[in-house]
């Protein structure tokens, strides 16, 4: 979490049982743009949030704060769908950076939302031009959302010479992540939305209405939308669509006035173009949070302390500031924090219906960018549980055939096996030296990245 931390206010878990139309099973992003969402569509309905620990204490209170589009990612779109339907999904993600502005000052949530773009850089000769196949996919489809950067003008804009080259997404934007989740749950408590939080859900029935059931109590819905990130890998029929990697990231002193001196000054998001890719910002107190896709995981996917606190994986991130600003060497780290990314084989989410119902949902494998495209999840998955039939639910996102990853214990060995060739590699990439052709080799089955590299 970023910056000043908001007050914390803990709701009680479920001690009686309830009915609902529709349960959401997780408080993060997705659940709670989900519930919100439902109650505009359907203010009579009655909903209920269950969130195992507190609204955000997953994934998205722990994120980067970067509020991205999916325009990176046209080439993988354009894998499965048609055009139309590509550029249908791109520019409602763009349309949600903007839809996430308004909707912060509309209810007065000081999430930090900052609208000041992205930069997509390289940091070594092997990382190249890397964004020219998708630059060029977006110029086929006559839309032009990169802007080219000239090197000069990407190193004085990130305050770093390491940078090589880039190009500037506009659109982007940045959040204080728990302070969004946390004005959201405000604003579903202020809606009628029940919220019981520290209520891990331990069962669910198949037959409808659902039988939801927890320690003490249970719900009854006829809905029920799985909303729980990378926690979804204790579901069957779901685990094998992602595979839970870490993500790590430290966080400076204050250091405004360091900042100036160097020149980073403009509040852009930046990354670098590593499958284990670099990202980072600055804070409105003059911190600098950086991040990085460590990629650490855990045997069966069991969501443990390698998604809390990982030191292998903070220490690999600190390591990598430090190479990209050298200059702030005596500059302390203050923070430091893992947690968890569902990532999916071609990094874009999945939703859908379990198999036998047609009435409990999910949406699952943010894989790293969920902040922006939550909001669309919120409105696919509100669509679903409401059974409208509309550009939502019928979108191409919804029960698309994904590659599957395989079942344990290959997925964590054969991954952690991917993982190594992958931070050898660019590690040699990084100090300018020619990586083993063996770590190419398994580099190259690794899943596709935060974005569609050339």
């Amino acid at each position: 979490m970023l910056d000043a931390e908001p007050q914390l206010d803990v709701a009680a878990p479920l001690s009686t049982s309830e009915d609902a139309d529709v349960v959401v099973v997780g408080g993060g992003f997705v659940g709670l743009w989900t519930a919100l969402t439902i109650r505009e569509l359907s203010p009579a309905a009655k909903v209920v949030v269950l969130e195992r620990d507190v609204c955000g204490g997953g994934a998205s209170g722990r994120n980067g704060g970067f509020v991205m589009s999916w325009w990176p990612k046209i080439a993988s779109l354009l894998a499965f769908m048609d055009v139309e339907q590509a550029l249908f999904l791109a520019r409602a993600s763009e349309r949600a950076i903007e839809e996430l502005g308004d909707f912060c000052e509309q209810h007065a949530i000081d999430a930090h939302f900052r609208r000041a773009g992205w930069l997509w850089t390289s940091t070594s000769e092997a990382q190249g031009d890397s964004w020219t196949a998708t630059v060029e996919a977006c110029a086929k489809l006559c839309v032009r959302p990169f802007e080219h950067v000239a090197s000069e003008e990407v190193a004085r804009r990130t305050g770093s010479g390491i940078h090589r080259a880039g190009v500037f997404e506009r659109s982007n934007g940045t959040v204080q992540p728990a302070a969004l989740v946390r004005g959201m749950r405000r604003l579903a408590l202020k809606r009628g939305i029940r919220i019981y939080e520290n209520t891990p859900v331990l069962e669910i029935s198949r037959e409808c209405p659902s039988i939801v059931r927890t320690d003490k109590a249970q719900v009854r819905a006829n809905a029920v939308v799985l909303a729980t990130n990378a926690w979804a890998t204790a579901i069957p029929e779901i685990a094998r669509l992602i595979v839970p990697v870490n993500s790590s990231i430290v966080v400076t002193e204050p250091i405004p006035e360091r900042l100036r001196s160097i020149g980073w000054t403009g509040g852009e998001a930046i990354t670098d173009s590593q499958l284990m890719v670099n990202y980072y910002r600055t804070t409105r107190d003059g911190r600098i949070a950086f991040g990085k896709g460590t990629g650490a995981l855990s045997r069966g996917g069991i969501i443990d302390e390698t998604f809390s606190h990982h030191a292998e994986s903070c220490a690999m991130t600190e390591q990598d500031f430090r190479r990209t600003y050298p200059m702030l060497a005596g500059v302390r780290v203050t923070h430091a924090w893992s947690g968890p990314i569902d990532r999916t084989y071609d990094s874009l989410p999945v939703f859908g219906t379990l198999s036998g119902t047609q009435h409990i949902h999910y949406g699952v494998g943010w894989s790293g960018n969920g902040v922006g495209p939550s909001r669309i999840g919120g409105k696919i998955l509100a669509s679903l549980a409401l059974e409208r039939k509309d550009e939502w639910s019928g979108c191409a996102l919804v029960g698309r055939r994904a590659r599957t990853f395989p079942p344990e214990p290959i997925k964590y060995i054969g991954g952690s096996l991917v993982r190594g060739a992958v931070r050898r590699k660019e590690c040699r990439e990084a100090a300018g030296a020619v990586p083993r052709t063996f770590d190419v080799a398994l580099a190259k089955l690794a899943p596709s990245g935060l974005e569609d590299k050339s």
